[in-house]
C-alpha cells in the first residue's frame, strides 16, 4: 500500500483503530459521552445544544445526555458510500430557533438520469426527527468521477453565508481550476444563490462563481472562530506535509504545484503544517479543528483563542497558538478522529471513528 494511499482519509477510516482510554494533560479529565456509532464523519452542537452526528452511511444521529442516541434522520438509500463518498457534514441554520432547517452534505446516489454527485440539502427539523419530505435541494456540486479526495465540511460564517469545502476529486490539476468546484472553500447565500460579492464573481460562471478559495488537496474539515471572520482549513497532504490555512477570500493555497512550506508569492502558505510521521507532532491526516472561545471557559486562561487540531492516523490532539504561532501537544491515544468541537460548557468533544464509532470529552 502506498503512503499516497495510505493519506487518503477514505482509506484510513478502513483502518480505523478502536479508540483507547487517551492521556491528557495534568488536570484534565477524559470521558466518554456516547458509543454505538456506525462510521462517524461529522459533529455539532444545535443553537439549542443537542448534539447531531452524521454516520457516512446516511443517518443522523442525536446524542441524548444519557448517552443513547436517537435517530434524527435516515437517507440511506440516497446515498452513496464508496470511498470516502458519504454523508459529509451536518450544520445549522443562525435562525435555527425560528425556522429549525439543518443542512447536511452527502454524496447523492446515481439515479437513471443524475450521476453521482456531491450535493447540500436542507432539511426541517421536528423535535428530535426530520419531518418527512423537508428535504429541499440547495446546491449542487460537480459530478464524482473519483471515490477519494471529496472534502466534505460545512458551516455559516459571521457573515451569515454558508461555507463548504470540496476535494480535487483524485485529479490535482482541478485545485488550480476555476472552471470547477474541486479543491476549494465556496460560499454560498444558504437558499443557495451565490453571493455577488464573491471573489471570482466577476470571472467565473455558473455555480463556479461559488468558489472563495482555491488551491487545496482534499480539506476534509475546516473551522471559523466564534463571532469572528477568521477560518481556519485543515488540507490533507499526499506525500509530506499536513496543513492548517488561514482562510480568505480569493486565496491560493498552491496545491499541486506546493505542498507544505512556500515561498512563491502567488500562493499563500500554510499558517502551520506538520510533516508525516508517526510520533506525537507528525501525522498523515490532519482531520478535526475547533478553536477555543466557549461561552464559559473551562480550560485555564492560556487555551483561550487557541485552534485544537486532530491526526486520525496518530490518533492525538495538539493545539495551535494563534499569537505565538507555535504548537503544542494536549492528548494521545484518542483512537481514529475525525472531528473536534466545543461544547458551550468549555468542554472539548472529539469524534472517533473505531469499531464502534464514539463521542468523547476532555474537561478541567
Amino acid at each position: 500500500m502506498t503512503l499516497t494511499l495510505l493519506t487518503a482519509v477514505g482509506t484510513l477510516l478502513a483502518l480505523a483503530i478502536s479508540p483507547a482510554q487517551g492521556a491528557v494533560p495534568n488536570g484534565f479529565t477524559q470521558s466518554q459521552v456516547a458509543s454505538g456509532l456506525a462510521g462517524p464523519m461529522d459533529m455539532e452542537f444545535a443553537p439549542d445544544g443537542r448534539l447531531f452526528v452524521a454516520e457516512e452511511a446516511g443517518k443522523v444521529r442525536i446524542v441524548k445526555p444519557n448517552g443513547t442516541l436517537a435517530t434524527f434522520l435516515d437517507i440511506s438509500s440516497k446515498v452513496d458510500i464508496a470511498g470516502e463518498r458519504g454523508l459529509m457534514g451536518v450544520t445549522f441554520d443562525p435562525n435555527f430557533a425560528t425556522n429549525h432547517f439543518v443542512y447536511l452534505y452527502y454524496t447523492r446516489k446515481a439515479t437513471a438520469t443524475t450521476p453521482v454527485h456531491n450535493r447540500v440539502v436542507r432539511v426541517t427539523a421536528s423535535g428530535d426527527s426530520a419531518i418527512a419530505g423537508s428535504e429541499v435541494l440547495v446546491f449542487r456540486l460537480n459530478n464524482q468521477s473519483a471515490q477519494i479526495h471529496q472534502g466534505g465540511a460545512l458551516d455559516f460564517g459571521n457573515d451569515g453565508k454558508l461555507y463548504l469545502s470540496t476535494g480535487d476529486n483524485a485529479t490535482p490539476g482541478n485545485a488550480q481550476s476555476p472552471g470547477n468546484l474541486f479543491g476549494k472553500v465556496l460560499r454560498i447565500n444558504k437558499d443557495g444563490t451565490i453571493p455577488t460579492n464573491n471573489p471570482f464573481y466577476a470571472t467565473a460562471s455558473g455555480n463556479n462563481r461559488a468558489i472563495w478559495a482555491l488551491g487545496l488537496r482534499n480539506p476534509f474539515k475546516f473551522a471559523i472562530k466564534p463571532g469572528t471572520s477568521t477560518i481556519f482549513i485543515n488540507d490533507v497532504g499526499e506525500d509530506t506535509w499536513e496543513e492548517i490555512n488561514q482562510g480568505a477570500a480569493g486565496a491560493n493555497y498552491g496545491w499541486p504545484i506546493y505542498e507544505g512550506p512556500e515561498s512563491d508569492a502567488k500562493y499563500i502558505p500554510p499558517i502551520f503544517a506538520y510533516g508525516h510521521g508517526s510520533t506525537n507532532t507528525t501525522g498523515c491526516s490532519i482531520t478535526g479543528g475547533a478553536f477555543y472561545n466557549p461561552a464559559t471557559v473551562q480550560f485555564p486562561s492560556g487555551y483561550v483563542g487557541d485552534y485544537f487540531f486532530a491526526d486520525f492516523y496518530n490518533g492525538w490532539i495538539r493545539r495551535y497558538d494563534p499569537a505565538t504561532n507555535k504548537a503544542m501537544g494536549f492528548a494521545t491515544g484518542l483512537g481514529s478522529i475525525v472531528d473536534l468541537d466545543v461544547n458551550k460548557d468549555g468542554s472539548l468533544y472529539y469524534l472517533s471513528r473505531g469499531n464502534p464509532g464514539l463521542v468523547g470529552k476532555i474537561g478541567h
